[in-house]
């Protein structure tokens, strides 16, 4: 078991931030943690008060301060996510208030909504509906981002749909416009039946990893487990997603979901398959891993009974 040194009770009445940080970071790496001295950083400036770039001129720990960072940083080393103990995780030019029982948002879904942004800027006042919403992240930036956009967020859980009203509130109290927050199950068929044929957007990062899949501590001890896996493949919600999105896709309006690093061709065959996209695309992230499928329901409104073929993208 790591434990995190204590740190010294005799000399100076405050502590240099570095002096703390390094230790701090020692017992991170030592516990497994992937980027041991950022996090550090990032919980010395959160208990500070400053900007982590900023870390060099703080004054130094007084004695609280540094006990209640070394108590952020033994339940680090315990991996409790770094998002639940500063209750914020940043999303593009967003930072969201995160914790128990909600999917904290990880930096590659930026690319999903990043695209979906650009989809959306082709259109004077885009329809934007975001499935299996969580903590708000995608939404939220569709409609930080696209001012003109009317954006859907649908959520099922309670715990996580007391987030993402959280964040909504807060976001419009910035000055974001507001967007809708939806309580429904996206796998219900008659999901959002007022839509039908006119959404213009429609985005997901669904629960896709499949049961088998060993997750990280973090994920498996603190991110709610229906958020996580998606039945025994991985697909369990992402088919009915894809059925469902075919109905609420106007002719021409597009998809886009995030799926398993395995799942690079499952998903865009599913689309090819189901006979009323076209466009199927897979996308790959920053470091090349398969991340999100893309497709766009044929401009005619009807049902092919082949599939067409589909392609790699570009994020």
């Amino acid at each position: 078991m790591t434990s995190l040194p204590q740190h010294p009770s005799e000399g100076t009445e405050r502590e240099r931030p570095s002096l703390a940080i390094a230790r701090a970071a020692r017992a991170l790496a030592e516990a497994g943690v992937e980027a041991p001295r950022a996090e550090a950083e990032l919980l010395a400036a959160y208990v500070l008060g400053v900007p982590r770039g900023r870390l060099a001129l703080a004054d130094g720990f007084g004695a609280d301060d540094l006990d209640r960072f070394e108590a952020l940083v033994g339940r680090r080393v315990a991996r409790e996510p770094l998002q639940h103990l500063t209750g914020v995780a940043g999303f593009r030019h967003l930072e969201l208030a995160v914790g128990p029982g909600v999917f904290v948002p990880r930096p590659e879904t930026e690319l999903l909504a990043g695209w979906g942004i650009e989809q959306g800027r082709r259109h004077p006042a885009p329809l934007v509906v975001d499935l299996c919403s969580g903590s708000g992240a995608i939404a939220l930036s569709v409609g930080q981002e696209l001012p003109d956009a009317r954006v859907v967020a649908v959520e099922r859980s309670p715990a996580a749909l007391a987030w993402l009203r959280r964040n909504a509130a807060d976001r419009a109290a910035a000055g974001d416009p507001p967007i809708e927050v939806v309580a429904a199950d996206v796998t219900d068929p008659e999901l959002l039946a007022e839509l039908v044929g006119r959404v213009d957007v429609l985005l997901c990062n669904p629960p896709y990893v499949p049961r088998s899949v060993a997750v990280p501590p973090e994920v498996a001890g603190h991110d709610p487990d229906e958020a996580v896996f998606g039945g025994a493949d991985g697909l369990a919600v992402i088919r009915p997603v894809i059925g469902r999105a075919a109905e609420l896709l106007r002719p021409g309006g597009v998809l886009g979901v995030e799926h398993d690093d395995t799942h690079g061709a499952a998903v865009p065959d599913l689309l090819a398959r189901d006979g009323r996209f076209t466009a199927v695309a897979e996308h790959r992230d920053l470091v090349g891993r398969p991340r999100f499928a893309t497709a766009s329901r044929r401009a005619d409104g009807q049902h092919a009974a082949g599939g067409p073929a589909w392609q790699t993208g570009s994020s």
